[in-house]
């Protein structure tokens, strides 16, 4: 039965609490999404009733918690239409790329090579390949903007070549929202023969992803941005791509056999599973991809495209505001940042905050963007399916205020 988005704000607490003595609204769903009191109740079960360790227990209980754990990962591989052995559960977005950048782009970068990356990256997909473009002596090379905010694509295919190993982009820019052609552009990169890595986490929890059709080669997301527990990623890697690199981290349970001078590891997806993982986060996130399925893409997505051309055509509308990103007319996630002339963004928020309304307000960890932009920060306000017409009309009274209040 699927649940009905009009009454799916009520299943948030957080979202019932206030802020400066005023209602909260909360528009910065892009940094974290709330969390569903089923997903809350699911940790607290989870510590009370199955709090043991997996994968070592030969007891009961402990095979019990072991396969729930197992059937979160099926879980994640059934919502990216993957397979369980391409599932890896990491920290976070973060430490997903961090991990393809350090593991397997040393098995295909040669001196010479180069690391394609667009100038739209949230700095966790694009410290790690400067770092590794050093390391590998590779060349790191960036897509730019067209003047609709997207990437000028005619410019990537333009980069690629022969010399091109890795292309490393996001799927949805948490600053513009911006969504990139992903299918589109794994299609170029295989043609010569590169590999494509993609940062996800502004994409998994608005829109439906299937890595097969994407054919993309890594995709990364993160449990918090999902509706999930903190401290939890997901890292999609092929198969054989997958068995190819060896392990990031060292430890317990991600081997077969020990011996004084020599080890050998398990197959993926263990051997990158050492130690204790995070598996009431884990839980967690099973119970969050329960929730998102309980709503379906259809309402999620018609609701959110609501809401962002509402907030946007309003704050458009407003003298003095300059929104980035593409033009509302195209293909936008709900993520809208903003700048309000003479106006620096933290003052902005910090007026937005008095009257409840919490947005996001700095250089969202994109200063290259930024700096393509010619801004140091902007504000921004990224919407969810629990946010309504009125947090639109909230933010839009906030800003006038504030333009009032600086301006006059």
């Amino acid at each position: 039965m699927v649940k009905d988005i009009a009454t799916a704000r009520n299943d948030f607490p957080l979202l019932k609490t206030q802020m400066n003595q005023e209602s909260l609204t909360y528009l910065d769903n892009a940094a974290t999404t709330q969390k569903p009191q089923a997903v809350i109740e699911r940790l607290v079960d989870y510590y009370q009733t199955e709090n043991v360790n997996v994968q070592r227990g030969v007891y009961a209980l402990a095979q019990a918690t072991t396969a729930k754990y197992e059937q979160v990962r099926q879980q994640v591989a059934d919502f990216l239409h993957a397979q369980a052995d391409e599932i890896i559960f990491t920290r976070g977005t973060t430490t997903s790329l961090n991990w393809v950048a350090q593991s397997f782009a040393p098995t295909v970068i040669q001196p010479g090579d180069e690391i394609l990356i667009t100038i739209m990256e949230h700095h966790s997909n694009l410290v790690p390949w400067q770092i590794v473009a050093k390391k590998l002596g590779a060349h790191l090379r960036y897509v730019e903007l067209n003047d609709q905010a997207e990437l000028d694509l005619a410019q990537l295919q333009a980069n690629l070549n022969q010399r091109t190993k890795i292309v490393a982009l996001t799927q949805v820019s948490n600053v513009l929202g911006t969504i990139n052609p992903i299918k589109q552009i794994t299609a170029w990169a295989h043609q010569v023969g590169a590999y494509v890595v993609v940062d996800g986490a502004q994409a998994a929890g608005h829109m439906p992803v299937d890595v097969q059709a994407l054919d993309c080669d890594f995709y990364a997301f993160s449990g918090h941005k999902v509706y999930g527990p903190t401290g939890i990623g997901v890292l999609y890697g092929k198969a054989a791509l997958l068995q190819q690199m060896p392990p990031v981290e060292y430890g317990g349970e991600m081997i077969n056999r020990v011996t004084r001078q020599s080890t050998d590891f398990k197959a993926a997806p263990a051997k990158f599973e050492a130690g204790t993982m995070p598996i009431a986060q884990v839980i967690g996130l099973g119970a969050a991809l329960d929730y998102l399925t309980s709503l379906g893409w259809s309402q999620i997505e018609a609701q959110e495209q609501h809401l962002v051309q509402l907030a946007g055509s309003q704050l458009q509308a407003i003298p003095g505001i300059t929104l980035y990103g593409p033009p509302l007319s195209k293909p936008h996630a709900p993520v809208l940042s903003f700048n309000l002339t003479g106006v620096h963004p933290h003052d902005l928020a910090t007026v937005l905050d008095s009257q409840g309304v919490a947005v996001r307000a700095g250089h969202h960890c994109a200063q290259p963007l930024m700096a393509a932009l010619q801004v140091s920060a902007t504000a921004r306000a990224s919407f969810a399916f629990y946010n309504n017409d009125q947090d639109v009309q909230r933010l839009i009274t906030a800003v006038k205020l504030a333009k009032e209040f600086f301006q006059a």
